[in-house]
């Protein structure tokens, strides 16, 4: 029996030895077998692009008239808007026509609104060659 035991123990001792023993790593220099060759990429992109653009067109103060047939006098010279802005019939009883245009700073003429989608698409396609 002592000598099994011996056995293991020798065995113990011979793992111990062979795990805390110093060894040598060596590497070995590889070459590559291959003379030539070549390898080809596609990427594609793809992008999608919404735009909602709200343009705002404000006006500045106008006061002005035209017409047919009529005549303009303001005493005071301060434009139709004045109180004693007149208006008169150039030839009385031919017929005539008034358009008075009247608007305040800043008032809103034009809201445009524009609503786009921009969709595009880009592909690279690579090759590379190589040789030893």
């Amino acid at each position: 029996m002592s000598n099994g035991k011996e056995k293991g123990r020798m065995k113990k001792w011979l793992l111990l030895f062979l795990l805390f023993s110093p060894s040598v790593a060596r590497a070995e220099l590889v070459t590559p077998q291959f003379t030539q060759g070549s390898m080809n990429s596609t990427t594609t992109t793809t992008q999608e692009i919404t735009e909602e653009i709200t343009t705002t067109t404000y006006g500045s103060a106008l006061n002005k008239w035209s017409g047919d047939n009529i005549t303009h006098t303001s005493t005071s010279s301060g434009g139709i808007a004045d109180s004693d802005s007149v208006f008169n019939m150039t030839t009385a009883g031919s017929d005539f026509s008034l358009e008075i245009v009247t608007r305040a700073a800043s008032q809103v003429l034009e809201v445009t609104e524009i609503e786009r989608t921009i969709e595009t698409s880009a592909t690279t396609v690579s090759l590379s060659v190589f040789s030893q």
